[in-house]
């Protein structure tokens, strides 16, 4: 059974850090790109940041490049994505998701990723 398990969410004040984590299962996890995705109501979902296991390559939104930092811990099936120098409006709920080889889908928009999980909610008070 495939699973993606988002952690680490939670309540921080702006300025702060929060790292959250997506744990895989079920599928060879060095051959897959996992991405982590964000929505809050009333706005389409966005895509954070993209990690491809099978290259190395990333992809980074710019609303949040250079304080958000994606990494993988290959041992462990587990991404992280270290979120620094946080503001109200990156309050939403994050999930990750999983497609094959590359971050192609998530940077592209053209196809859909392959697994989802359930989402972490990231509240930034003011």
């Amino acid at each position: 059974e495939v699973q993606l398990q988002a952690s680490g969410g939670g309540l921080v004040q702006a300025g702060g850090s929060l790292r959250l984590s997506c744990a895989a299962s079920g599928f060879t996890f060095d051959d897959y790109a996992i991405g982590w995705f964000r929505q809050t109501p009333g706005k389409e979902r966005e895509g954070v940041s993209c990690l491809s296991n099978r290259d190395g390559s990333t992809s980074t939104a710019d609303s949040v490049r250079g304080r958000f930092t994606i990494s993988s811990d290959n041992a462990k099936n587990t991404v992280y994505l270290q979120m620094n120098s946080l503001k109200p409006e990156d309050t939403a709920v994050y999930y990750c998701a999983a497609e094959t080889s590359t971050c192609y889908c998530f940077h592209s928009g053209e196809c859909g990723m392959d697994y989802w999980g359930k989402g972490t909610l990231v509240t930034v008070s003011s």
